[in-house]
């Protein structure tokens, strides 16, 4: 299959949120120039990778931005004390489009764009649906500290001639995936299976399970907000994990691949 074409323009990174506003961009001047100022330090970011579809060239909707924004603002809120910047990359086009995987080619410039703007700070990878598979592909930059997958939609390799998605980019890298057991778009044992095949090579991996709750995962909102929250803050600034957490990550496979996620999860902590 030919290549498909690409519109004329670049991926984009949304503006800044948490610490970062007018008064980060300042600061990562700052840096640029070999010195650090006065004002608050970006020392990590969350780079959110919205949903798309298999195929498309044209300029995504804005409408996918607007969905992982409230999570960007949920966690950019979380880290505010550390010194977080949430990022969302706004795409060239709309599609993965088979093997040219235009999203996550794009998560490569934001990672690089991220580097350009301040420097050597670990960066967590939070991706929706398509842009969860973005995230799992850019996962092996050096840059990258984590990885967060939302209802990540995967490739079946019984009905898909390519090749099973690699894992061993995830290698040194810390990995929660997020699935809705009701979830009719992405198929929940489809991100099982892939978490079983990355856990093969890195233990740093684990998944939860949200029962009857779909591809949105709007029943359990809050509990997942919470989780994301919690693994952000855990992985990139080495804030103890919540007990789930840190008993999902020691747990064998199948059980810290099919850990599920409690009603009212994140009630007690302060994020």
């Amino acid at each position: 299959m030919a290549q498909q074409a690409l519109p004329v323009r670049e991926a984009r990174l949304g503006k800044p949120l948490g610490t970062a506003g007018k008064e980060a961009a300042r600061e990562a001047l700052r840096w640029r120039g070999g010195g650090r100022g006065t004002g608050r330090e970006v020392s990590g970011v969350a780079l959110l990778l919205p949903g798309g579809g298999p195929t498309g060239v044209r300029r995504p909707s804005p409408v996918a931005a607007l969905a992982v924004r409230p999570l960007a603002v949920r966690l950019a809120k979380a880290g505010r004390a550390e010194g977080l910047t949430a990022h969302v990359v706004r795409y060239r086009c709309s599609g993965w489009n088979g093997a040219a995987a235009h999203p996550a080619r794009d998560a490569d410039w934001a990672l690089e764009e991220v580097i350009r703007r301040y420097g050597d700070v670990p960066v967590c990878l939070v991706g929706t649906g398509m842009g969860a598979r973005a995230a799992l592909h850019a996962a092996g930059h050096p840059a990258v500290n984590s990885v967060l997958a939302i209802a990540p939609w995967l490739p079946d390799p019984h009905q898909d001639s390519a090749q099973p998605d690699p894992v061993k980019q995830l290698i040194g890298r810390q990995v929660l995936l997020i699935h809705g057991t009701n979830d009719e778009r992405t198929d929940p044992d489809l991100s099982y299976r892939y978490a079983e095949r990355a856990k093969k090579v890195n233990r740093d991996i684990c998944r939860f399970e949200v029962h009857s709750d779909g591809h949105s995962l709007h029943q359990h909102r809050t509990e997942v907000l919470a989780l994301a929250a919690d693994f952000m803050l855990g992985s990139l600034f080495a804030r103890d994990f919540a007990r789930p957490v840190k008993d999902a990550l020691a747990a064998p496979p199948p059980l810290g691949l099919r850990m599920p996620l409690a009603a009212g999860f994140g009630t007690s902590l302060r994020h």
